[in-house]
């Protein structure tokens, strides 16, 4: 196993209508943070903060055969991701895969480096790691937190 620490940054929901669904997070409070292209324009994510560190990200396609069409194609709108930051992403993904489990896409992006867990495991999700590198260019609905520490973050 491994003592990295590791804390739930966000969870991913797939949704047909952003505008549909973000009505339900307004509601509940939530304030938006970012409204972003996925890369290649496949997708579109809108990210918001719950409370004092919690986030939602909701997830549509922009593309008929892309990924979350997939998603939403097989299983309708829902839970479709738990993003969990680490502190220590390549001894998560030993630890993971010491268990049998396959990790895939890892990639770095430069303000973080990312990794999924294949959801062909016991608990059913996908889990995506992230590990955040302190960078100037570090976007600001991810500025909250490195390794678990809380950032003084300027708006």
């Amino acid at each position: 196993m491994h003592d990295t620490p590791i804390r739930v940054d966000h969870v991913g929901i797939a949704v047909e209508s952003i505008v549909d669904a973000e009505s339900i997070l307004l509601a509940l409070g939530c304030e938006k943070l970012a409204d972003r292209e996925g890369p290649e324009g496949r997708f579109r994510w809108v990210y918001y903060r719950l409370g004092d560190a919690s986030r939602i990200e909701l997830v549509t396609p922009l593309e008929e055969d892309g990924e979350i069409a997939a998603f939403l194609d097989r299983h309708g709108p829902g839970l479709h991701h738990v993003t969990l930051e680490v502190a220590d992403i390549d001894a998560v993904v030993d630890a993971i895969e010491a268990t049998g489990v396959d990790v895939v896409d890892y990639a770095d992006h430069g303000y973080y480096t990312e990794a999924f867990v294949s959801p062909r495991n016991p608990t059913g999700a996908l889990f995506q790691l992230m590990e955040y590198h302190e960078t100037p260019e570090r976007p600001a609905e991810h500025a909250m937190y490195i390794g678990g520490e809380p950032l003084e973050v300027d708006r």
